[in-house]
């Protein structure tokens, strides 16, 4: 029997969850996204459209006036209501495909292609009798606005998103990133109502709901931001329209395909649109790309250098770059350590430095990649530094500024503000964090290895064993030393000998 009781966080949890259990066994767990998300946005559309309807009618009595298209916020057409699947028994799968399509015609402006490209029809893969059970389960509650506002059906997106990312171990890093890593990103580039923020990698939009939420979170009018992402993965971009959505965000614009190959978003000129605000967790390292075409590229992302065949990570950096508003850009941009010293992007780095786009190096703790327990490091960038900060480099050593709690990294609010202080503050913290010159970095070879500009930042707290990342940032940035002082050393001597 469907419920019309306010449905409370903990019984979203496990309302949702429960769909899961229904597949275990039957698809891979990096699967249960592309079928269970679908039915949840289907389910949550039926039931807004009927409460909309209940709503006309009160004012008109009249059941065609109360279905007329201006009282709903999307179309269901006939045959396409969670009602029709559920009196379906046999071949539920292409009925549900049927409906969803439907949906997609109906409403070709909002929602074309928003429930994805799962393999419906497949019976081997979903029998009648699981998606029966699926249909069943989700019809025991009504999922409207009164019953569940936006952000708590926004929040229950969220966690099925985690524990799918729980359950299906290394595939969960395409599409989930630590949530306090991105609130902590999402602080330090402080979006305003009004602002239009992009994430050219965006898994299920995760990032750019975040900056929704911190403006709510203050207070301030969100429903203006202007939010742009791009995803490579046709499933995962239609589960952040999905996401985007559901968290009642109904000017988002999601595109998908290549970002490297065939960026989405481009003014009249045909050139790169730029954004005040860049989030961004690109893929590490991608081989399987097109670097011949890079080296010509037709937007001029090329300013820096092409990036080795191996690591495209220099590509989106660039991509990035290229992205910012000229006079309000900034960007925080998470990425593996390797970008900070490895010698084949050596010429990318300088001209990164030159171009004096770097604001910040934020050096993390383990396991805050998820299900990694390699190091990350968040780089921010700003088009127009302040006065003061012009020329100039932030380096933040924060490897223990990190939680772990039944085998997951996370950054407690602690952590989070002693980060974002000395971030705002831009200054000088022994063994914390420190300031260098533009010209200290070209000294010290462009290598951008923290521990060469934070004094004892190899020191880990409180007798905690050095990771394995760590110690080779911290060698590699002492050979950068050791390989200056030598060059320099060469360098007198040659002067000696040729006087």
């Amino acid at each position: 029997m469907t419920t019309t009781e306010r449905i409370t966080q903990r019984e979203l949890e496990s309302y949702l969850w429960g769909a899961a259990v229904l597949l275990r066994g039957l698809i891979d767990a990096g699967d249960y996204k592309q079928f269970i998300f679908p039915l949840v946005f289907l389910k949550r559309l039926s039931d807004v459209y009927d409460e909309e309807h209940a709503a006309a009618l009160k004012i008109y009595d009249d059941e065609e006036l109360a279905d007329l298209p201006e009282n709903h916020r999307f179309a269901i057409p006939d045959g396409a209501h969670w009602d029709d699947i559920r009196a379906v028994t046999r071949n539920v799968g292409t009925a549900i495909l049927a409906a969803m399509r439907a949906i997609e015609k109906a409403n070709p402006d909002t929602l074309p292609g928003v429930f994805g490209d799962g393999d419906w029809g497949n019976k081997n893969l979903l029998p009648d009798a699981t998606l029966n059970d699926l249909v069943e389960h989700f019809s025991t509650k009504t999922l409207s606005v009164a019953n569940l506002p936006e952000d708590e059906l926004g929040q229950g997106y969220e966690y099925l998103i985690k524990k799918f990312a729980d359950d299906s171990g290394h595939t969960a890093q395409e599409f989930y990133t630590n949530r306090t890593l991105v609130h902590l990103m999402t602080m330090m580039l402080k979006p305003q109502p009004g602002e239009s923020v992009y994430d050219p990698t965006c898994g299920t939009g995760g990032m750019l709901i975040s900056t929704v939420a911190e403006l709510r979170r203050q207070g301030k009018e969100w429903r203006n931001l202007k939010l742009y992402g791009q995803e490579l993965n046709y499933g995962t971009s239609a589960i952040a329209r999905m996401n985007l959505f559901l968290h009642g965000i109904a000017d988002g614009h999601i595109a998908h395909g290549d970002t490297l190959a065939r960026p989405a978003f481009l003014n009249r000129r045909g050139e790169l649109r730029t954004f005040d605000v860049v989030l961004a967790n690109p893929p590490y390292s991608i081989k399987s790309w097109n670097r011949a075409a890079f080296v010509k590229d037709a937007y001029g992302r090329n300013m820096w250098g092409a990036p080795p065949q191996g690591r495209a990570d220099y590509a989106f950096f660039q991509h990035i770059a290229k992205s910012l508003d000229p006079e309000t850009g900034r960007a925080a941009i998470l990425f593996p350590h390797g970008v900070l010293f490895r010698r084949e992007e050596a010429v990318l780095r300088a001209e990164l430095v030159k171009s004096d786009l770097l604001e910040a190096v934020l050096g993390l703790g383990a396991g805050l990649f998820y299900n990694s327990p390699m190091e990350a490091v968040v780089i921010t960038l700003r088009a127009d530094k302040p006065a003061g900060q012009r020329g100039k480099v932030l380096f933040i050593n924060a490897v223990n500024e990190v939680a772990r709690e039944q085998a997951q990294s996370f950054l407690r609010e602690r952590h989070q503000q002693k980060i974002l202080k000395v971030y705002e503050d831009f200054d000088e913290d022994d063994g914390f964090s420190a300031v260098a010159s533009l010209d200290q970095i070209a000294d010290k070879g462009y290598n951008l290895a923290i521990p060469l500009y934070v004094t004892n930042s190899t020191a880990p707290a409180g007798g905690e064993i050095l990771s394995v990342d760590h110690a080779v940032e911290a060698w590699r940035a002492s050979a950068a030393v050791a390989d200056a002082a030598i060059a320099d050393v060469l360098s007198l001597l040659r002067q000696e000998v040729a006087s």
